[in-house]
């Protein structure tokens, strides 16, 4: 133990940058739950809709959603959620899963929902990259 001690101390910008990095990696594995919800996958986002009657509300911009979205998702972009939150208030005793095109715009939607009293919020990993990579199917009407 004392040995670890002597090279804490000795190499104190390397065990620093271990510090950081064992944190970084803490917050990416475990943030989601810090902030209130859940990441699913594609396969368990088809299970919550089928058996659950969870809501899709996609968040990427028009252009985005045009190019092909998760069937009967609701279009809120990301934008404009602050001020179009009032419309998901009927869904709020549904489970709601959250995407956008990679995953991060979702998560920000997410935190946002949460601090509204949304109880059952589900980040899309991957966002609709990952569903297509799945072979789910995407509808553009």
């Amino acid at each position: 133990m004392e040995q670890y001690l002597t090279f804490a101390s000795h190499n104190l910008m390397l065990f620093a940058a271990l510090a950081v990095i064992l944190a970084m990696l803490f917050f990416n594995l475990f943030g989601h739950r810090l902030r209130g919800y859940q990441v699913v996958g594609p396969a368990d986002a088809v299970n919550l809709i089928n058996h659950k009657d969870a809501v899709v509300l996609d968040v990427r911009e028009i252009n985005e959603f045009q190019e092909g979205h998760i069937v009967n998702a609701i279009h809120i972009p990301q934008s404009a959620l602050s001020k179009r939150i009032n419309e998901l208030e009927k869904h709020k005793s549904k489970p709601i899963i959250i995407g956008c095109r990679s995953g991060h715009r979702s998560g920000q939607a997410c935190a946002m929902l949460r601090k509204q009293g949304f109880e059952q919020v589900y980040n899309l990993q991957g966002g609709v990259m990952a569903w297509r990579s799945a072979n789910l199917p995407l509808t553009r009407k």
